[in-house]
Parts: C-alpha cells; sequence; structure tokens
C-alpha cells in the first residue's frame, strides 16, 4: 500500500442494540429483555441494520488504492491520527462531536445513518451521497466548516473537552 495514499479513518460506535446484546448475551437474551419491559426489539433491528448500511457504503465509497482504518469510539483516546487523515464518523452528530475532541485539525466527514428520521447538524452526509465530500476532503479542496472547542476545568484538576456542550451538574444529569 501506497504511504503517500490518503488515509481514511472510519469511526463507529456500538449501536443500542449491539449493547443490549453485549450485556446480555444473545440477541434472543436482548430480545426477552426488552419484552419483559413492554419494548419491541424491532426498532433497534432497523437501525442496527441503517448502520451497517452506511458502514458499507462509506467503505465502498474509499478507492481500494487509500489507506483506511475502521477503529471504534472506544479506541479513540489510543489511536494515533497521522496529519493528512480524513476522519469519517458513521453515526449520529454525538458520535461526530466526540472524535473532534481527538483531533489536531483533521477533517471530519460526518455520515449520518439515517438522515430521514435524523436532521444531522453535524453528521449531514447521506451514505450514498458522500464519496464526492470524500475525495474532495482528501484533496484539500472540500468547502470547510470550522468549528470551536470548549473546554472546562474542574477544582479537582479534570479536564471537560466538548464541541457541542459541556454538563457540569450531578452524574444523573438531573437539574
Amino acid at each position: 500500500m501506497d504511504a503517500s495514499a490518503p488515509r481514511v479513518v472510519l469511526v463507529t460506535r456500538p449501536t443500542p442494540l449491539e449493547e443490549l446484546v453485549r450485556a446480555h448475551g444473545t440477541l434472543g437474551q436482548a430480545r426477552f429483555f426488552l419484552k419483559t419491559r413492554g419494548q419491541p426489539i424491532e426498532p433497534l433491528l432497523a437501525l442496527r441494520d441503517r448502520q451497517a448500511e452506511a458502514l458499507a457504503a462509506a467503505k465502498a465509497a474509499v478507492p481500494a488504492a487509500w489507506r483506511s482504518v475502521r477503529i471504534t469510539r472506544a479506541e479513540l483516546s489510543r489511536f494515533v491520527f497521522e496529519p493528512a487523515d480524513v476522519v469519517v464518523a458513521v453515526g449520529q452528530d454525538g458520535l461526530v462531536a466526540n472524535v473532534a475532541k481527538y483531533l489536531d485539525g483533521q477533517r471530519v466527514i460526518g455520515v449520518n445513518p439515517d438522515p430521514s428520521r435524523v436532521a444531522g447538524v453535524l453528521a449531514r452526509h447521506a451514505p450514498g451521497r458522500f464519496e464526492a465530500v470524500l475525495h474532495a476532503a482528501a484533496a484539500g479542496e472540500a468547502p470547510v466548516e470550522e468549528r470551536t472547542m470548549v473546554e472546562a476545568r474542574t477544582d479537582d484538576g479534570q479536564r471537560l473537552a466538548a464541541l457541542n456542550e459541556i454538563f457540569v451538574g450531578h452524574r444523573t444529569h438531573q437539574s
């Protein structure tokens, strides 16, 4: 693989269904858990499928000659980004904001797996229509919308960085 070829970093996060299966061991157990709470599993199955389709479309848009890697949100703090990386967050706005905290000037393209249901302020590109944006970003020709990060420091020395908001309060998020 050509080291001078653009590198695309695809970032995903587990879907709610994947988190349920991880917590309960099997799809059947997750289904049972939801059923006992009067909740259907079908919306979670549909969301998982849309996420998988969006990721497949994003992967298909990366030319074979380019370098690419897929990481999860949990790996962000350990991943070494290259200065010229094009980072593709496949998920909702929260994932784009979370990814941005670990970058230093790299471009981020937000791919919205469900544009018919989620507006996508930061993840505004539909899966099947972002290939041109990917190529333009890799060439340094895509329009860039710069965002400002905010940082808060607590009395006990913690640093909180965020793109769109910081919550300072009780862990339950109750006002």
